[in-house]
């Protein structure tokens, strides 16, 4: 029988770690995992970006499952290598769904006193932040995030807040948590929603995905 490939697009400045927890049948599907490429610099366009990641899918027809900003790359990469299936996690699916106060970011260009520096500096991060959920979510990010360049982040976070979709992009399959503090559900029609689902649900809620994600991915 020939296996399906799939290949996963961690979040902004994730690695593909996140998908440690995540098992698909390896009778059926072949799993391979993407990874940032550092931008050639911050103003480098999306699309040209997207254009050199799409090096890295060697099979025609995949399956793409993005989280986040990867959701956003994976909708613009599913275009160029002629994806079978687009399946978003944690993400939007067009600009409009932004929330409000990423828009009043872009809007009032607040992104450019934002101290990237500062973000890029997990140790420092996590000496200034006090409580115990807040340290338990810093453990997190030092464990999976892997691209913390300023270079990158400048670029990352410009693009997700002026992404300008493609025309004629296929209809992408979106799962999202009910409990998503990056992008509230209330400005969103998700195709599944998981009850108590976070930001970080690919991590903590992969025994859903596990039970799921086959039959979604098959469509049946």
């Amino acid at each position: 029988m020939t296996k399906t490939p799939v290949y996963f697009m961690p979040g902004l400045a994730a690695s593909s770690k996140i998908f440690e927890y995540i098992q698909l049948n390896e009778n059926k599907f072949d799993c391979f995992y993407l990874e940032w490429l550092e931008p050639l610099n911050t103003r480098e366009p999306l699309h040209d970006y997207i254009k050199r990641l799409a090096k890295d899918i060697k099979h025609p027809k995949a399956v793409l499952i993005g989280v986040s900003f990867g959701g956003i790359i994976v909708q613009e990469l599913g275009r160029i290598v002629n994806a079978k299936q687009v399946i978003i996690v944690s993400s939007i699916q067009k600009p409009e769904e932004l929330p409000i106060r990423l828009q009043l970011v872009k809007n009032t260009k607040a992104y450019r006193a934002t101290p990237i520096k500062l973000l890029s500096n997990f140790d420092l991060l996590e000496k200034i932040v006090f409580g115990s959920w807040a340290k338990k979510r810093f453990e997190l990010y030092k464990k999976y995030l892997s691209m913390n360049s300023t270079n990158y982040l400048k670029w990352a976070f410009y693009n997700v807040l002026h992404w300008q979709k493609s025309e004629n992009l296929a209809k992408p399959i979106h799962i999202h948590g009910d409990q998503d503090e990056i992008f509230p559900i209330n400005r969103l029609k998700p195709d599944y929603i998981i009850p108590e689902g976070t930001h970080i649900m690919i991590v903590n809620r992969a025994k859903w995905f596990n039970k799921y994600l086959e039959a979604i991915i098959l469509g049946i």
